[in-house]
């Protein structure tokens, strides 16, 4: 396949590449969608449950709806496309990766610079003394409280109407300037600001190589589009560069 083909060949000869990756490349490891068809959470709009208005009218419905979803994150497993990105550190050939993914698969596969645009579902935030703590586990009990203050925790995560957290934002913008090679996987780059990194990466002179199924915003402007799946993509490259995934 000519676009893999070239996508390999630019990675070959990357001094500095960052991966950016969305929802896509963990559907593939089992993470359900906000709203899988006949769950049990289908009826409830996500724009309803993870904003903090909702948290402060019913913080118990909202810690339920998360305890579902820590459940499925802590069942699910990195796939091959999180442990190339991790291999492809190992190397030295990509420096960061920039997720909006809260599930945290990409640590579990083994990378180490990670930066979380959305936060982490696996943590928890007190909203008192600010204290923040790992979950090894869903919570034992709804809603948990911080074993510091007493305080009441919510997930370490951006709701919608939040601003994401300034010094990781900036942290990526910066990534963004200095990358010669940006790989976008399983985003549409619909939400803004993180959807604006690879915008700057390629103004600031990076190759753009996008990675999806389905047309998205940097259609038309990647240097290389590959119209696949994340762990496809991952198949084909690790074969061509001899990276046991």
């Amino acid at each position: 396949m000519v676009g893999v083909e070239v996508a390999v060949k630019i990675l070959r000869e990357a001094g500095s590449a960052v991966a950016f990756t969305g929802a896509g490349i963990s559907a593939e490891s089992g993470i359900p969608t906000f709203r899988g068809k006949g769950g049990l959470w289908s009826r409830f709009d996500p724009r309803e449950l993870a904003t903090p208005e909702a948290f402060s009218r019913s913080p118990r419905l909202v810690w339920e709806w998360y305890a579902w979803r820590i459940e499925r994150v802590l069942s699910a497993k990195p796939n091959k496309a999180h442990r190339l990105l991790a291999r492809l550190e190992d190397r030295g050939v990509l420096t960061a990766v920039i997720t909006q993914n809260v599930d945290g698969l990409h640590r579990r596969a083994g990378s180490r610079r990670v930066l979380e645009l959305h936060g982490n579902i696996l943590r928890a935030r007190c909203t008192s003394c600010g204290l923040k703590l790992e979950w090894g586990g869903k919570p034992e009990r709804l809603p948990p409280t911080c074993p510091e203050c007493g305080g009441l925790l919510r997930p370490d995560v951006v709701w919608f109407s939040e601003p994401l957290d300034k010094g990781v934002l900036e942290e990526a913008f910066r990534l963004a300037r200095q990358c010669d090679v940006m790989i976008v996987i399983g985003t549409s780059g619909a939400v803004d600001p993180a959807g604006l990194i690879p915008l700057v990466a390629k103004d600031s002179g990076a190759v753009l190589v996008n990675v999806n199924p389905e047309p998205n915003r940097y259609t038309g402007m990647a240097d290389v589009e590959l119209r696949m799946k994340a762990v496809q993509f991952a198949e084909r490259v690790s074969a061509a560069l001899g990276i046991n995934v």
